[in-house]
C-alpha cells in the first residue's frame, strides 16, 4: 500500500460508534436504553396522520408514536412501560402542516458517514449512514463561557462545572472533518458568548482561510454595546476586524422590543447596532426565543423594528422555545407555541399584511437547487429539511407616513404555480429536454407567475429571478437580500415532541473535537449522551482555568450587570425604541 493511499484511508476511516444495540437494548457507554414498547391507541376524535419514533422524557427509551389530529391541530403521542403515557403539542395547524407537507424532500445525505453504524437513530449520531441530509449550518461551539445566564440557556460553563474552549488546533481539525462533505461549508460561531474569547479574530481568519464560505456570529451582542459604552472608537475597530477577518452575518438574541419582553438585551441592543452601523458589519440576524405567555405578543413589534433598521438587519428568525428539563404538562401547555401559532400571531399584530399563507417551508429552496442542477449538471447545495422544522417568507418593506408596511413575495408571486412549474421544467430537463430550449421557455414564462401591479413599484422582481437562475451563483443574490427582510421560523425539538423522522433529516449540526458531526436535536435535547459528554472529554476545570486566566474570567465576578437608567438615558437608545415607546 502506497503512502497516498495509507493517509487517505487514515483520513476517511469511520470513527467508532458512540453506542452499540445489543440484546434489545442501546449500551451507551454506563447506560443501557431500552428500545420498544406499545403503539398507542387513538381516541374516536382523533384521526392517525402517521407513525413514527419517539424518546420517552424521563429514560430516552425509543418507542412507537402516532401523529394524529384532533381539534385542528397536530399532537404526538408514546406510551413507555415504564413511565407511562406522555402526549404533547406537535403542529399548532393542520392544514399548515398538509400545505408544507407537500413539498418534501428526501435530501441526498451526507457524501460520506463520519461514524460506524451500530444503534438506532438517534443513538448513533455522529453522521452515521442513516441520516438524510448534507450539513447546511454548522454550529462550533468555541466557549461555555458566558457573561449571562439565562433560565432557558442550553448550557454555560457555571451550569456544567468545567470550562471548555477548543484549541485554535482543534477548530482547524473541526473545520478539516466538514470538508469532508464537499459542499459549501456554512459555520456560525456560537458559545456560551463567543466574544469573550480573545482570541476570536484569528478564529474567524483560521476558518476563512481554511476554506469556510460564510461565517456566522452567534451572541447576544453585549460585548459590542459595552465596548461602545467605554470607547466608541475601539468598540468599531473590533467590530470591523471581526467583518474583515470573515465574519458575514452576526446572529443576535433579540427576544422583544421592550424590558418585560426582552429582559436579555433590551437595553443594549440600541448600542450593539450603532457599533454595527459605523464598521459596515451590514448582515444582522435577529433571533427571538419565542415563549407563549412571555413575549408572544410582540412578534409583529419584532418585525416592525427589523424593518426599521432594515440599514443593517437582514433577516428575523423566530425560535419557538424548547421545553428542557422535566415538566408537567400544565406548565408545557403554558409555554409551548409551535410555527403555526406564530406565523398566526405574525399576520394578526402586523395587520393582516404577512399572512400565514405567506410562509414556505424550507425544503421549497430544493426546487431550485434542482432545477439549477439540472441545467448546468453541478452538484447544488440542498436544504430538504423536515416539513415541520422551519418555514421562510420573504417580504418586501414599503414606508406610508414613515412606518413600515409588509408585501410578502406572495402577494405578487404565484409561488404555487411557479414552484410547480419549476419543477416540471426540472423534469423535462432530466428527461433529456434540451437545456437552451428549456432555459429560454423558462425565462419567458416568468412573467406570467409576477403580478407588477401588486408588488414594489423600484424593484424589477423578473430581473433579479432571471438573473439567479442564469447566473446561479451567490452574488446573484445580494441585491435581493438587500431589498428585502427575510423571516424565518425553525422549531427545534424537546423530549416531548421528539420525532426521530425529524432527526434523521436535519441539516443544522455541531462539529466536535473528536471528529464528529451530530444533529442539532440530538446534540442538545440528548445532551448528556452528546453535548455534555463531549464538552467533558475536553474540558478544563474550573480551578485550572482560573490559576491561567484570573479569577475574573469565569463565575459570578465575570457576569454581566446593566446599569438600565444609565443605558436608557441614552440618545441612541430612545432613537432606537421610539417608534415603540408609546406601547
Amino acid at each position: 500500500m502506497t503512502e497516498t493511499v495509507q493517509k487517505s484511508e487514515e483520513r476517511f476511516r469511520l470513527l467508532p460508534a458512540p453506542s452499540k444495540f445489543e440484546s434489545g437494548v442501546v449500551k451507551f457507554g454506563d447506560r443501557e436504553i431500552k428500545i420498544g414498547g406499545p403503539l398507542p391507541k387513538l381516541a374516536e376524535n382523533e384521526k392517525l396522520v402517521r407513525v413514527t419514533s419517539s424518546l420517552c422524557p424521563a429514560c430516552y427509551r425509543l418507542l412507537p408514536a402516532v401523529i394524529f389530529e384532533k381539534e385542528d391541530k397536530l399532537y404526538i403521542r408514546k406510551m413507555c412501560p415504564d413511565h407511562g403515557e406522555f402526549e404533547d403539542l406537535y403542529y399548532g395547524d393542520v392544514n399548515l402542516y398538509y400545505k408544507f407537507d407537500y413539498w418534501e424532500y428526501e435530501g441526498k445525505g451526507p457524501k460520506v458517514p463520519y461514524v460506524d453504524l451500530k444503534s438506532p437513530c438517534p443513538f448513533n449520531c455522529g453522521l452515521c449512514p442513516m441520516h438524510h441530509q448534507h450539513s447546511a449550518l454548522v454550529n462550533m461551539v468555541i466557549t461555555n463561557r458566558c457573561d449571562l445566564s439565562c433560565w432557558y440557556c442550553f448550557f454555560f460553563a457555571e451550569k456544567a462545572g468545567y470550562v471548555y474552549e477548543p484549541s485554535r488546533e482543534q477548530i482547524k481539525f473541526m473545520v478539516d472533518q466538514l470538508k469532508r462533505q464537499d459542499v459549501t461549508l456554512v459555520i456560525q460561531i456560537t458559545g456560551g458568548e463567543p466574544t469573550l474569547r480573545e482570541d476570536l479574530i484569528e478564529i474567524v481568519r483560521i476558518m476563512r482561510e481554511n476554506g469556510v464560505k460564510h461565517i456566522q456570529l452567534n451572541t447576544w451582542g453585549g460585548t459590542f454595546a459595552k465596548m461602545y459604552l467605554e470607547d466608541p472608537e475601539y468598540a468599531i475597530k473590533y467590530a470591523r476586524e471581526l467583518r474583515e477577518a470573515g465574519v458575514n452575518t452576526i446572529y443576535m438574541s433579540f427576544d422583544g422590543v421592550n424590558r418585560r419582553t426582552n429582559t436579555k438585551n433590551h437595553w443594549e441592543v440600541p448600542y450593539t447596532l450603532e457599533v454595527f452601523r459605523k464598521s459596515g458589519m451590514t448582515s444582522v440576524v435577529l433571533v427571538p426565543t419565542v415563549i407563549k405567555t412571555v413575549n408572544d405578543q410582540d412578534l409583529g413589534n419584532i418585525v416592525k423594528f427589523a424593518a426599521y433598521n432594515m440599514d443593517v438587519v437582514r433577516a428575523v428568525n423566530f425560535q419557538p422555545v424548547s421545553l428542557t428539563g422535566m415538566m408537567k404538562r400544565n406548565m408545557r401547555n403554558k409555554f409551548r407555541i409551535t410555527i403555526p401559532e406564530v406565523l398566526k400571531a405574525i399576520e394578526e399584530q402586523t395587520d393582516g399584511e404577512i399572512t400565514r399563507d405567506s410562509w414556505y417551508p424550507i425544503g421549497t429552496s430544493v426546487v431550485f437547487s434542482k432545477l439549477i442542477e439540472a441545467l448546468t449538471g453541478k452538484e447544488q447545495f440542498e436544504m430538504a429539511n423536515h416539513p415541520s422544522c422551519g418555514a421562510g417568507s420573504y417580504v418586501f418593506v414599503e414606508w406610508r407616513n414613515g412606518e413600515p408596511h409588509f408585501i410578502p413575495l406572495s402577494k405578487f408571486i404565484d409561488l404555487e404555480g411557479l414552484l410547480e412549474y419549476l419543477r416540471e421544467k426540472t423534469e423535462e430537463l432530466k428527461e433529456g429536454g434540451n437545456k437552451v430550449w428549456i432555459g429560454v421557455k423558462l425565462l419567458y414564462n416568468l412573467r406570467k407567475f409576477i403580478d407588477k401591479e401588486k408588488g414594489p413599484k423600484d424593484f424589477d422582481v423578473y430581473a433579479m429571478l432571471r438573473n439567479v437562475i442564469v447566473n446561479h451563483n451567490y452574488e446573484a443574490l445580494g441585491e435581493w437580500h438587500y431589498r428585502t427582510l427575510f423571516l424565518g421560523t425553525m422549531h427545534f425539538m424537546d423530549l416531548y415532541n421528539y420525532d426521530v423522522e425529524r432527526v434523521m433529516r436535519c441539516d443544522i449540526h455541531y462539529t466536535t473535537p473528536d471528529g464528529r458531526v451530530i444533529p442539532f436535536c440530538t446534540y442538545n435535547v440528548l445532551n448528556d449522551l452528546y453535548r455534555d459528554k463531549v464538552l467533558k472529554e475536553y474540558q478544563i476545570p474550573i480551578e485550572e482555568w482560573k490559576k491561567v486566566h484570573g479569577e475574573d474570567s469565569i463565575g459570578d465576578k465575570m457576569k454581566y450587570r446593566r446599569i438600565a437608567s444609565r443605558l436608557e438615558e441614552g440618545e441612541i437608545y430612545k432613537v432606537t425604541y421610539r417608534p415603540f415607546m408609546a406601547q
